[in-house]
Formats: structure tokens, sequence, C-alpha cells
């Protein structure tokens, strides 16, 4: 018999809509039945494709005796962390501050209220129904102290929260010293950060290109460029059927988490996107010839694979096939042979080195791909095959939920590589994406976080989902040049400082992650820091920047600017947290920087795509100009492309000449 998830449109909680723990959706009524049976409340947050999810969901929620222990005791109280991350947010606050260590799937002990008393991770069947048996007469037994226990937890995390509240302008100084700080944390021997476990860094390698790019610095340049190559080489990276696995379980990149995360590739698309900008040129074709490739590869794996019906992209990719981590991905060299035959076989092995002890588990293999083949036609024959081949396992599980944030990201990177790469199609799917968000993704004015099947979820947009959204809008805008996306960012960002801003000031403009009439919270979060994905505070930060810049708008401006001021003590003291703030101080320190052409013969448009990654571009004939602010009353001079540069509120001399262009651009760098 199916229980109350069975309507949701999250995968992750539908996965559970048959077990026999009775659960409940975060709602107010699923709280008051807690308050009404006076019984604690068991909250699960996990997400469809964590691996140590489906561990406990199979051993403990699937599990009759567990289930009876839950419900006589509890109200059972389901979380999908994708689809309410503001929920996740403040449980795992409590969680960390009271084990020293968060993850997935969190498991936590509430009073009626809402107040954490106990918190924890996985837990195996037997420990959890201790667990539950210990509450269980804790509470009947001791329930004033267990409900001061709570109530004194969320008031610590509360203090705490204040206090970690500061604002600190990002200066020119705190981005030398990020930079300073990242390069002794750079991993020389293989690229990326720090150790194991290993996170494609995609934000701080925006920053870094951008700064690299305005101050010449050649460690940014560096670190940049050999992380880059490692993670396109590695086994993280799909060598077959394209796009970025979540992390590397290793320091070298060589075995992933298997997972694949719709934020991780759609930044990345970013990133390697800017990759390919900074590396025109003979001096690094290799790079640009390799950004290229990964560019490519994974807008075919996004179509591919994780397009909807409805025009969004699906959230994720589950590590475990069939229970099996990689499954669908690993290879032995005997698998090879049988696939290629014997001559082609051995020859893929020592390309994508798939050894015979393996470099995988169980004499298995992931492919990488530490150097090119000699042979590129035979390469695409093999690819082929072996992608064929692929295609015949067992595939892993598909979250299928539109997540507006995500999307957001990736609408922004599909239509700035569309651009660069002169691939409308790109800048189509983009276009379709942006009006599923804006079509169904918006109720009573205001954004939800999520869809499926093109039905929009109940949970309300947080303040991520406003910034990226915006974020794709006026990327957009700039690379169609039409002024709808424009109008559309201004709704987003004027709603969000409406709904998401504490006590705006000229100094600071601090978001929460939830609205201001969210109140089914213990706490209201606010996320600083740019862990998976930027927070909401930096993505506003940077939409608000790009707004005013587009727009001409000095309100936006300064909102941007004052937005940045909250990430300042992160930026400086972990900026490997903050790349996305870094990233959109950088751009701040450039003006931000807007390239507008008036378009007429196209002599500038090679011109255009020489500018550096923080530089927005956008293009247009004076008669499609009409509700375009940086083309308004910009004609073409002398019957040709007209170049106007601007950085911030101040603008350069137009002129039609390519060199005296690029003369300009120099000077701006």
């Amino acid at each position: 018999m199916s229980n109350r998830l069975a309507s949701s449109t999250s995968p992750y909680l539908l996965q559970h809509a048959d077990n026999p723990v009775d659960w409940w959706p975060w709602t107010n009524e699923a709280f008051g039945q807690a308050r009404e049976r006076n019984v604690p409340v068991l909250l699960s947050v996990g997400y469809a494709a964590c691996h140590w999810c489906h561990v406990m969901a199979h051993e403990s929620f699937e599990d009759e005796a567990v289930a009876a222990a839950v419900n006589a005791n509890f109200i059972a109280i389901k979380v999908d962390r994708e689809e309410r991350p503001d929920v996740d947010a403040v449980y795992m606050q409590a969680t960390t501050a009271m084990t020293g260590h968060g993850g997935w799937p969190m498991t936590a002990l509430l009073t009626p209220e809402g107040e954490p008393f106990w918190c924890g991770t996985y837990l195996p069947k037997e420990q959890f129904l201790h667990l539950l048996s210990s509450a269980g007469k804790t509470w009947a037994d001791r329930e004033d102290e267990v409900r001061a226990g709570g109530a004194n937890i969320v008031a610590t995390l509360g203090e705490a929260a204040r206090a970690a509240e500061s604002s600190e302008a990002i200066t020119a100084d705190t981005l030398d010293a990020a930079v300073a700080t990242l390069s002794r944390e750079f991993d020389t021997r293989n690229g990326g950060f720090g150790g194991a476990p290993k996170f494609p860094p995609s934000m701080v390698l925006s920053f870094l290109m951008r700064h690299a790019h305005r101050t010449g610095d050649a460690r940014s340049d560096k670190m940049t460029r050999a992380t880059c190559r490692a993670m396109a080489r590695s086994g993280t990276y799909d060598q077959i059927g394209g796009g970025f696995a979540r992390y590397a379980v290793d320091a070298a990149w060589v075995v992933p988490h298997f997972e694949k995360m719709l934020y991780d590739n759609a930044l990345l698309l970013g990133a390697y996107t800017d990759l390919a900008r900074v590396s025109q040129g003979a001096d690094h074709s290799g790079d640009f010839e390799l950004a290229s490739r990964v560019v490519r590869e994974c807008v075919e794996w996004l179509v591919r694979e994780m397009w909807t019906e409805q025009a969004g992209f699906a959230s994720s990719l589950d590590a475990d096939t069939d229970g099996v981590e990689g499954l669908t991905y690993v290879w032995t060299p005997q698998q090879l042979r049988r696939v290629l035959g014997d001559e082609d076989g051995e020859r893929a092995a020592e390309l994508f080195v798939v050894t015979d002890e393996g470099t995988f588990e169980h004499g298995t293999s992931t492919l990488q791909r530490p150097r090119d083949p000699d042979d590129v036609r035979w390469f695409a024959d093999i690819r082929e095959r072996m992608d064929l081949h692929r295609t015949l396992r067992p595939q892993p599980g598909r979250d299928d939920k539109v997540v507006t944030a995500w999307n957001g990201w990736l609408i922004a990177s599909l239509a700035r590589a569309g651009w660069f790469f002169d691939e409308p199609d790109w800048i189509d799917l983009a276009t379709r994406c942006a009006d599923l968000l804006l079509g169904t993704h918006v109720v009573k004015g205001r954004l939800r976080r999520s869809s499926r099947d093109g039905v929009v979820g109940e949970a309300a947009g947080v303040s991520e989902d406003y910034g990226a959204l915006a974020e794709g809008l006026l990327a957009l805008h700039a690379a169609t040049a039409e002024p709808r996306w424009l109008a559309s960012a201004r709704w987003v960002l004027d709603v969000a400082v409406e709904v998401f801003a504490d006590s705006p000031s000229s100094d600071a403009l601090a978001f929460s992650d939830s609205a201001n009439d969210v109140h089914d919270l213990v706490m209201r979060p606010r996320s600083r820091g740019d862990n998976a994905e930027p927070c909401g505070q930096s993505a506003l930060a940077g939409s608000l920047l790009r707004y005013g810049t587009l727009a001409g708008s000095a309100r936006h401006l300064a909102q941007g600017r004052a937005a940045l001021a909250p990430m300042g003590t992160i930026a400086a003291r972990a900026p490997r947290f903050a790349g996305w703030a870094l990233a959109a101080a950088e751009d701040a320190m450039s003006g931000p920087t807007v390239l507008a052409i008036a378009r007429a013969d196209g002599g500038l448009q090679a011109a255009s795509r020489a500018v550096g990654p923080g530089v927005l571009v956008l293009s247009a004939r004076p008669d499609d100009a009409a509700g375009v602010p940086v083309l308004t009353q910009r004609p073409t001079l002398g019957g040709s492309d007209t170049a106007y540069l601007c950085a911030g509120t101040v603008c350069q001399q137009p002129t039609n000449d390519p060199g005296v262009l690029a003369e300009m651009l120099r000077r701006r760098d």
C-alpha cells in the first residue's frame, strides 16, 4: 500500500512511496500529527543518486520490523534535499555541530516543533533499531529534558549563525590573497585542490581565469590549465559518453563516485567554454582543442541522457546500476577484446589504462585518457563501438525532476557556449528550457523549486533558484539580443531582493536561502559558501552585477556590489569555498565590462570572441536593438560593425576598426 509520498514530484520520495514506513512529506500537517500524538519526528534526508541512501532504504526502510518501530513511536518525514535545500541546510548545520561531520543520508530526531535533539547520517539496521528504541524510551521518560535540549540546540545554532554574519569588502588585495591561498592548496602533481576525495572546482576555475585575464597572473593560469587537463583526461570524466562524475575518491582523479549531477556539468560546461576563450591562438592550441572537445561531448551527453520531454534537463544519474556502483561504466581487458577484437581491444586497453589488475574494483578499470590517440579515425570507430556496447548494459537510474537553479546554470552555459562556438542549436536548447521555467515554475508571481513531467512541485524556490535563473536569462539576452530575457531577469531579481534580503544597507545586502514568508523552519538558513554549486548569496550578487551592466542600471550595480560584502569573510579565509563570489568580484573589479556591437557587415565578430571570460558581449543590428539598453542610440559608423566598450558606467569612443578594438581590450586588461 502506498504512503503519502505517492503523489510527490520528487523521484527520491517516490522511491519510498511503497515502504512499510508511514512516511510523510515535509508539511505542517506532519508536524501537527506529531503534536497531536505527542511523539518525536524521524527526519530522513537524502537524494535519488545517493549510494548510501539506497543502502539504508533497503536495509531499514523496506524492513517490516523497522517500519513497525518507526510507525509506533514517531512521525516519519522524508525529504529530498534537492527539492528542499533549505530544510537540508538547517539540519545539516545541526548534524555537523553535533557530530563533527555531515553527509547523506542524514538522519535526525526532532521534537514536534522541529527542534533537533539527535542527528547522524547512515546507520546500519541494528544500530538504527537501537536508536529508535532508546529515543522512544527517553521521550516517554524524560520528554521535558529532550524538549529543552532541542530548544537549546536551536538557540545555540542561531547564536552561532548571527556571530558568523559579517560584511567585508572583496578588494583587489582580497583577490590576490585568494590566489596565493589557492596556490598553497594546489595539487601540483594531479591538478585540483586538496587531496581525496577531490571535487571538480568549477567555480574556482571561473575565478582563476578571470583573475589571470585581468592581472596576467601566471599562477592562476597554470592552476587552471593543469586542473582542466587533468580532469578531462581522468576517470572522473566519461571518456565514452561525455559528462563529469560528481567527484573522485582519490587524489589522482582515477576512480569517480559515478553519479552525474546536472549542476556539476552545467558549471563545468561554462568553465571549459571559458578555457576555450582564453586558449585561442597558437600558444594554447592544445588546450583549445581539449576544451572544445569536452564542451561538445558534454552537450551531446546532456541532450542524449538528460533532456526531458518538457524541454528541461533532469537532475542526475545514479552512481549505482542494479545496486552495483559503476557497473555501466567500467571495463576489463577481456571485455575490450570481446567487443573490439584482440588487436583493437589491446590497443584500447593501453590507451584507456585498463589493466589486468584493474584500477577500480573486482579487476575492473575506469577509463582514463592520459594521451590523445595517434589515429583519430581509429579512435572514433572504437569509441562508437564501445558506446554501442555500453548502451546494451544495464543503465543507471535517472532523477528526472527539473530543478530551477540547476537548469538556470545550464541555460547560461549553453547560451554562452552556443554564442562562442557558433552553435545556434545550443542557444535554442537554452531558449526552450528558459521558456519551460518561466512558463511552469512561476506560480502566483514566485518561483517554485522544481517540476517533474510538466507538473510543478510544491516547494518554494530558494535564493539560488532566483540567482541562477537570472544568470541564464541574462546569458540568453546577450546571446540573442532579445529584450524579453532582460525583462524577465529584472523581474526575477527584483522579486529576489524583495523576499530574500535581510535589512539591506548601502554597504551590504545579505540574502537568506528561504523567503521571508517561509515559516516551516526552526531557523532561516543563510548559506555563505560556494560548495557543490554557488550559494544564493553569490548567485544573486553575480546576476545583479550582470543585469546592472546590461541594463545600464546603477541601482542593480550597487545592489550587486553590496551583495558581495557578506561573502568577503569566507573569500578571504577559505577561497576554495567562495569561487563564484570571487569570480563575480573579478567582474566587478573590471567594471563589469560589456562589449556592445552595432552589427552591419560582420567585421567585428571574430574580434568579439577574443575578449576575456568575464566580458559580456552582445551584438545586434540597430534596427533590431529596441529594448536592448547597451545598443540604444548607438548606430553603426560608416556602414560597418561598430564596437561600444564600457566598463561599469564608463564608455570608450566607439570604433569599427578591429585593430583599435583589440588595443582597447588590451588597455582594459
